[in-house]
């Protein structure tokens, strides 16, 4: 079943593909009916999975390529699985992949391949959060690059090309480093497998040390995230992005960094991991602050909420410095409740542009008189992006300043000061935007009226209540899914 979640919305896309050019219309339809099947089905295998027994579940295990004697003695293998770490962010994909099908439901330019490619994407981020095989870990990774590529350069806006070029080019300058990882991992282990390596405990008989190996993996990790200094592609790449792909970029894509972290870095190489906490908490620090200042003085929309991504992206890694269970619960919760906040964040900047047709905050004030439903979801999701109890955010970062204030006391008290300048941020670009004196030149906005922007919108704010209300049908899991993680780095 999990196999299908992952394959079925490239077979939409195949199917999508092959329209006829005067039933174009109706790829809209198609992504929309297979994004919503995949969702229910990874809903099922969420409910479905055993809180009970943990670990790694829904496995599905072949061998995909027999190695030949003379190069070496193992197989590469198409594995698949989810545990208390993953299930959750396969959700999150899955969800955020029907809701950029949705508010993309007025796509006019080539919508044939433009749900094609959000559908290619889709099962690119499942591969990813799904596999247990390095080397197919590292496939997924890199087929995402062409669907974004194709949907910044052809369907963004501003200097779309630049961006999707300048966004391809930082990811293969990790995915470099990435490769070079794995091999070495591989070759030294005798297996690619995420679970087998893990089991390795230390690699010191590697061809490079232990600790360049860690470094080589972190590298291209952190600038998926992305933290400082590697974080300049990622204000171009919302600018210029699709609503939809702002969307799934700042909700799925930058979690594939702090997964990775979790997953390989910290999982296979704990030793190395514990050895480079605090190196990590300083780099965390810093894209909290600077992340958080650099809002203070954006002028488009898509910017402010992007620079707010590298800050709240800077929380995982604070998280993940702890090398405790609190904090790596604290630094998952992170990502899945970033992941819905500001997914939700840039859908709603989207329609404001769809209708004002410029995201410049100058140019925007008195909105709420025209929008209401809008400015009461801006309000929801901008309360949540600052941490407001009873919302997603607050229980991620509360956990994730428990966790890492004893290892890291003043560090922590610099990712509290960010809390502080989240809300200074958001209130003050919420009371600019939309209260004030209403501008004439804005009296002909209409509100979100149609099934297709409410629905998304609405389900969002559930999905944000429902985590700050009873945070543990979420955390639970997760908890369940870094406490072996937590153990290895002890």
């Amino acid at each position: 079943m999990l196999t299908f979640a992952i394959f079925f919305p490239l077979l939409g896309a195949v199917l999508i593909a092959t329209l006829p050019k005067a039933q174009e219309r109706s790829a809209k339809h198609i992504a929309a009916v297979t994004t919503a099947i995949v969702l229910g089905v990874v809903a099922y295998l969420f409910i479905d999975y055993d809180r009970g027994a943990g670990g790694y579940q829904f496995l599905d295990s072949s061998t995909w390529l027999d190695s030949a004697p003379d190069i070496s003695d193992f197989d590469l293998n198409y594995a698949v699985g989810l545990d208390g770490l993953s299930l959750p962010l396969v959700l999150l994909t899955a969800f955020l992949g029907l809701v950029s099908v949705l508010i993309s439901w007025r796509i006019e330019l080539r919508p044939k391949e433009y749900f094609a490619w959000l559908l290619v994407l889709e099962t690119s981020l499942l591969g990813v959060f799904s596999s247990l095989d390095l080397v197919l870990f590292f496939l997924f990774w890199e087929v995402e690059l062409i669907p974004m590529f194709f949907l910044i350069s052809v369907w963004g806006s501003g200097n779309r090309v630049y961006s999707a070029w300048k966004y391809v080019l930082y990811t293969f300058f990790g995915s470099a480093f990435m490769i070079v990882g794995i091999l070495t991992l591989g070759f030294t282990a005798g297996t690619f497998d995420i679970r087998e390596l893990a089991e390795v405990g230390s690699f010191d008989g590697a061809i490079i040390p232990a600790w360049a190996i860690f470094t080589l993996l972190s590298i291209a990790f952190l600038v998926k995230m992305p933290v400082v200094p590697f974080h300049t592609w990622l204000p171009d790449a919302h600018t210029d992005a699709p609503t939809a792909v702002s969307v799934i970029l700042a909700g799925v894509l930058l979690k594939m960094g702090g997964y990775g972290i979790l997953r390989m870095s910290f999982s296979i190489m704990p030793e190395q991991a514990s050895d480079a906490n605090v190196i990590f908490a300083i780099i965390a620090a810093v894209s909290i602050l600077y992340g958080a200042m650099m809002t203070l003085i954006q002028t488009d929309l898509k910017r402010l909420i992007a620079y707010s991504s590298v800050s709240h992206m800077g929380y995982v890694l604070l998280g993940t410095s702890s090398i405790g269970v609190v904090g790596l619960t604290g630094a998952a919760t992170q990502m899945v409740t970033h992941g819905l906040i500001t997914g939700m964040l840039f859908a709603l900047v989207g329609m404001v542009y769809d209708r004002a047709h410029t995201r410049e905050i100058g140019q925007l004030r008195g909105l709420a008189t025209r929008m209401p439903f809008i400015t009461a979801m801006m309000l929801v999701a901008g309360l949540a992006s600052l941490g407001l109890p009873a919302l997603a955010g607050f229980a991620a970062e509360v956990t994730i300043f428990l966790g890492t204030f004893e290892r890291h006391e003043a560090l922590t008290i610099v990712g509290v000061l960010g809390v502080a300048f989240a809300a200074g941020y958001i209130l003050w670009t919420v009371q600019r935007v939309f209260w004030g004196e209403p501008d004439p030149k804005w009296a002909e906005l209409t509100d979100a009226t149609e099934w297709w922007e409410r629905g998304p919108l609405i389900a969002l704010t559930a999905a944000i209540v429902a985590i700050g209300v009873y945070p543990a049908w979420v955390m639970d899991l997760l908890h369940d899914g870094v406490a072996p993680i937590a153990e290895r780095l002890a």
